[in-house]
Order: structure tokens, then sequence, then C-alpha cells
């Protein structure tokens, strides 16, 4: 089972200074139903585990982020 798990699941890594996306968290009702974004950003990582997003304009977000909430964003 573990090895099953351990096919499926790839960790991601991220440096500081990648570009990456943010989940919208929690996802929320609205009038548009799936058509609603459900990334927003690009943000920049400032820190390698929990990670420290940065906006554009070096303006820090309020909260840590997990990597599971965060994706890679290419240029």
């Amino acid at each position: 089972m573990i090895r099953a798990y351990d096919k499926k699941v790839h960790p991601r890594e991220f440096h500081e200074g990648d570009l990456v996306l943010k989940r919208i968290l929690p996802i929320q009702k609205d009038f548009r139903g799936k058509w609603m974004p459900n990334w927003e950003g690009p943000y920049v990582a400032f820190s390698r585990e929990a990670l420290i997003l940065t906006e554009m304009d070096d303006r820090n977000l309020p909260n840590l982020m997990n990597s599971d909430s965060v994706k890679r964003y290419f240029t």
C-alpha cells in the first residue's frame, strides 16, 4: 500500500524567487459556478518549507502557505 501511494505522490520543491500561483481558499460559492477561477497570482516564493509569498511589488501576504496550496507558474 505504501508503494502505491509513493508512486502517485511527488514532493513539490520551490526555491526562493520562483513564481507560483496560490489556490483560492476556501472555495467560495459564486454565481459563476465552475467558471470561477481557482488560482490567483503570480506570487514570488520567499522561503522554501512553509512558503512565504510576496506580491510583485514586495508586499508579503499575511499567512504562510503549504506547498499543497500552490503550484509553479510558468511564463
